[in-house]
């Protein structure tokens, strides 16, 4: 009975066998790794290769989610921006406020004087200069909305004010030409509201005075021109907003990931925060690949008088 006894307790207690602990258990036993717990050496390897598998699968989907609530960010925005220019318009018997400055008898949106560009001149971060000015900030909930949370547009070391440009119909149409298109000085004269945009995210080095001008003439030929370039930072789309109160995330065409061609087109044009688009002058050029762009962009600029 003892020999038993002391069987089954063996079977139980933990033993200690040339410096090692043993647990003993009835049938089996679990042995610590020779020299101490630790892993070996390829189960490290192993476990880091497939912690990597899972960030490369898991990546692209963060960006994506990225994209997409930079997106919806921006939609909002441009909902924000189109009432605030609605209820000015109201209060205003039905005036407009003009694309930028020396429009007759019509105040401009923001002060086209002060262009931007990535100096560190007040005007480009600071909103005391202009944008707290605008005749539709007193409308406005925040100057946030004046820019693209995808756009990261730095002067003197801050975030620059404004990713925004009005749509050259709403003033002078200088670009247009004006003789063939209509231009709209008050909310009652706009044709297709639905199909008539108002502010668009303009391309972070193309971006100056506070008007984005749109050729009509010829624009789906091959003599079609860009004069202003879009915002492509929406992988290859950008914000506008609409005369109705709309407005929507457009995807262009003739985008390229990766492309670095200019001037075949703005859904290619890379944006690299320098100003590059301006300092080359890259106004009224050829369509190029994005021809189909422009033309819809035509569409939903005006109608011919």
């Amino acid at each position: 009975m003892k020999v038993r006894a002391r069987e089954a307790d063996g079977n139980r207690e933990a033993a200690v066998h040339c410096g090692r602990r043993v647990v003993h258990a009835p049938g089996f036993s679990i042995e610590p790794r020779a020299g101490g717990g630790g892993f070996t050496l390829i189960e490290l390897l192993v476990v880091i290769a497939i912690i990597a598998i899972l960030a490369a699968m898991l990546l692209p989907a963060l960006s994506r989610a990225k994209t997409k609530a930079q997106a919806i960010s921006c939609l909002n925005n441009g909902r924000q921006m189109t009432l605030a220019w609605r209820l000015y318009s109201d209060d205003n018997h039905d005036g407009l406020v003009a694309d930028q400055n020396g429009v007759p008898g019509r105040p401009a949106w923001i002060n086209s004087a002060d262009w931007l560009n990535f100096t560190a001149a007040p005007y480009n971060w600071d909103i005391n200069v202009d944008v707290l000015n605008s005749p539709l900030w007193p409308f406005l909930k925040s100057p946030s909305v004046l820019k693209c949370p995808a756009d990261r547009s730095l002067a003197g070391g801050q975030p620059r004010v404004r990713s925004i440009s009005m749509s050259q119909v709403f003033g002078t149409g200088y670009w247009l030409p004006a003789d063939h298109w209509q231009t709209y000085s008050k909310l009652t004269q706009i044709v297709r509201p639905t199909q008539t945009w108002v502010f668009m995210d303009e391309h972070p080095d193309s971006i100056n005075d506070g008007a984005f001008a749109v050729r009509c003439d010829n624009a789906g030929a091959p003599s079609g021109q860009i004069v202003d370039w879009p915002s492509n930072l929406h992988s290859g789309a950008s914000g506008l907003s609409f005369a109705d109160g709309h407005s929507e995330i457009h995807k262009w065409r003739g985008y390229s990931s990766g492309s670095s061609v200019i001037p075949q087109g703005w859904a290619n044009a890379p944006v690299k925060y320098n100003g590059y688009i301006n300092a080359y002058n890259q106004f009224g050029v050829p369509a190029g690949r994005t021809t189909a762009d422009v033309a819809w962009l035509a569409s939903v600029t005006t109608v011919p008088q």
